[in-house]
């Protein structure tokens, strides 16, 4: 164990105003508060603060840090208080220590539920002070280390699993690439033994084969070559972790012999100038490998790292990779935040742009649905790699890849985002969906009216955008469940002869334990809750009318669906979204002018189909769930649908071109076409076409009949 007094030398030796008495008194306070405790491993207790506090001051972390990691068990494990350690540490240091206690009591669960609900308390926990996370990050790190103690087999995975999935990408995005690297690798030697082993086996093969000499050898002849053109610098080389050899074999489904670039170096010397004037000579003397070269110094990653990376076929034909940076860029992509504020000398006080992800990930913990919906946003925004565009203005924006415009709008703003109509990259205009490149200059067009579509979360990547997106959906969702489920309960009161008023409702909403009348429209809009139990609750003991209470249009005969006279109780879609509180069938493509009916989808709202549609058929046995509807009231004006026909046209030059014309000169618009069978003569097209309804989409199927080039045509009903 590490002694009293070596402890207080050691950050000492970095930090000469820290506060002696304090960190001795933190010492004798922790041990004594542990006392007789022992760990798995059988040594005492506080040996694991003091290892904690001893990985802190290899970080060379402020002295109320490495106070904090000695007491952070305190609270948990023994009979200290906060107003003990409030009286004889101070303010800060109990504010620390709360702060870890608090992630200390979140265990993450394998369960997806568990996990992701304590994943927000801790991102919860550690925002106010990101030193939390450091005291939090050596903890994993020493409690990893000892891991092997455990004699649970299952529990051990549970911790390695947790490890791999959310410290080692959090030590990654505050850019402490060391422990990161130590944290995969031992939850690796848990997770996949097997393929650890495999992979050490064959490295320590190629050491037997001279591998440490090859690297000494490459390390003498890039430091003559730097020598040559009177660059100082120190080199260093090293080899892959068997983790991260095991990831690129996995990602690029290769074997460990098609792996070229094992051997991996850096080049440090000491000003910005110089890196560039290393890549000139390396890049003068050896091969570059092409697509491997990328510039980190003036397009640095979120987290602060800088360098430049480059792979070239170097000495001995070898492929390597070359890492170049200056000391300070060295100390920063090795410890990260701690290393900004050994040169900041402000402990705790976080760079605006570095840990931007982190104000975001706590965004967007503001406004999930749910527990899993934020941890995949988490996941998401700590794993991606990163795209850097610029806005009209030259402010560099940071992506990840694959993202769109949309993401590149939420970036810059949630209100860009949300009123984003359009995008013009490098000057010309591209659809939203489009993938941005690293160096695109993106112009984001906007409309008051806009509102985020529900398609865009079909393509947006970032956590932020669908995050925002969902927000609004829900929202939308919610507002017209209502809208939809006031209807249905109105029309369920005229059937049965009722007066549908507030009091009415008000009753209801009592009895069934609900909120509010909002609530109740709601959950019948969504199907959750049936009108017929609403209308029992109001009125005990009344007998609904029609056997089929709600699918007044139909009715069985000899096992055939067919339409009844409709009444005037039909509930109206109109002004409903299509895929939010109403769903069109895709089996029968309704259009407005079709006789329709819905059936409700609990939880999603109404699923509408024809009424001559085979796929009701499976729901003749559960009348409850059915609902007549109509499109719109009578002198409202239609939406545009799609309509889709299935045609034969002939095979020559000029139909497809026939097709469109007649199809827009009757006002309609192809929204997708798909050829299904072709041969020399005729090809089978499925085309779908906007219209207003059923009467413009038979227009339209009567100009392409009359049509030379087209033999036939057909609405279809799938």
């Amino acid at each position: 164990m590490i002694r009293q007094y070596e402890l207080v030398e050691r950050v000492r030796a970095y930090d000469p105003q820290a506060d002696e008495q304090l960190l001795n008194r933190a010492y004798v306070f922790s041990m004594k508060a542990h006392g007789s405790q022992q760990r798995a491993s059988g040594d005492p207790y506080f040996s694991h603060p003091l290892e904690v506090a001893g990985i802190l001051t290899d970080m060379q972390l402020d002295g109320a840090t490495i106070v904090t990691a000695l007491l952070h068990d305190t609270i948990e494990d023994t009979l200290a208080t906060y107003a003990e350690i409030e009286e004889l540490f101070g303010e800060e240091v109990v504010k620390l220590v709360d702060g870890v206690t608090k992630l200390s009591r979140i265990e993450m669960k394998s369960e997806a539920v568990h996990q992701a609900e304590n994943f927000r308390k801790f991102l919860l926990a550690m925002s106010n002070d990101i030193r939390v996370l450091l005291v939090k990050l050596a903890d994993r790190l020493h409690n990893m280390r000892t891991l092997h103690y455990i004699r649970d087999a299952e529990k051990r995975r549970r911790i390695a699993m947790e490890t791999m999935d959310i410290y080692a990408p959090l030590a990654a995005r505050i850019g402490m690439h060391e422990i990161k690297e130590e944290l995969e690798e031992l939850a690796f030697e848990q997770l996949f033994p097997e393929a650890r082993e495999s992979i050490v086996a064959r490295l320590n093969f190629l050491h037997s084969q001279g591998g440490e000499d090859l690297r000494q050898r490459i390390i003498e002849q890039l430091k003559s070559l730097l020598d040559k053109h009177g660059i100082k610098a120190k080199i260093t080389g090293r080899e892959k972790t068997p983790y991260s050899i095991w990831r690129k074999m996995e990602r690029h489904s290769i074997t460990f012999e098609q792996l070229s670039d094992i051997m991996a170096f850096r080049v440090i010397v000491d000003k910005v100038e110089t890196c560039y004037d290393v890549l000139g000579v390396i890049h003068g003397k050896w091969q570059a490998v092409p697509g491997q070269f990328d510039d980190y110094i003036s397009t640095p990653k979120q987290n602060g790292y800088q360098s430049l990376h480059t792979a070239v076929i170097g000495p001995e034909r070898q492929r390597i990779e070359i890492q170049i940076r200056t000391e300070r860029m060295h100390q920063i992509a090795e410890l990260g935040v701690a290393a900004h504020w050994r040169y900041k000398q402000k402990a705790g006080k976080v760079d605006g742009t570095q840990y931007k992800w982190l104000r975001e990930l706590l965004e967007i913990l503001e406004h999930a649905s749910s527990p899993e919906e934020f941890l995949e946003h988490t996941k998401l925004a700590m794993f991606q790699d990163q795209v850097f565009c610029f806005t009209p203005k030259g402010e560099l924006i940071a992506l990840p890849k694959g993202a769109t415009p949309v993401d590149f709008a939420y970036a810059v703003h949630s209100q860009i985002g949300d009123t984003c109509v359009g995008a013009k990259v490098n000057g010309k205009p591209v659809p939203l969906r489009a993938e941005l490149k690293n160096g695109d200059q993106v112009e984001i067009l906007r409309s008051k009216a806009q509102t985020p579509s529900p398609r865009w979360e079909s393509f947006v990547v970032t956590a932020k955008a669908r995050s925002a997106i969902r927000r609004h959906v829900r929202q939308q969702q919610r507002k017209e469940y209502e809208e939809l489920g006031r209807e249905i309960l109105r029309r369920a009161f005229e059937r049965e002869e009722r007066e549908f008023t507030d009091k009415a409702l008000a009753n209801a909403v009592g009895k069934l334990k609900l909120q509010d009348t909002a609530e109740l429209y709601t959950q019948v809009g969504a199907g959750t809750l049936p009108d017929n139990q609403v209308l029992e609750a109001i009125f005990p003991g009344l007998k609904l009318k029609a056997a089929l209470a709600r699918a007044l249009p139909l009715a069985r005969d000899k096992g055939k669906v067919k339409e009844r006279k409709a009444g005037d109780l039909a509930v109206p879609i109109k002004g409903l979204t299509p895929g939010v509180a109403v769903h069109l069938s895709e089996c029968c493509h309704p259009l407005p002018g079709d006789r329709i009916v819905g059936v409700m989808l609990p939880g999603r709202g109404v699923l509408v189909h024809t009424i001559d549609c085979e796929a009701l058929e499976a729901f003749m046995d559960m009348p409850e769930r059915w609902l007549d509807l109509s499109w719109q009231r009578e002198g409202e004006k239609a939406d545009v649908f799609v309509g889709r026909v299935d045609l034969v046209i002939h095979n020559e030059v000029g139909a497809l071109a026939k097709l469109a014309e007649l199809v827009a000169r009757d006002g309609g618009n192809i929204n997708n076409l798909k050829i299904t069978d072709r041969d020399p003569d005729f090809f089978r097209l499925i085309v779908d076409i906007e219209v207003r309804d059923v009467k413009h989409l038979t227009g339209i199927v009567a100009a392409l009949r009359a049509s030379p080039v087209i033999t036939s045509v057909e609405r279809t009903r799938g």
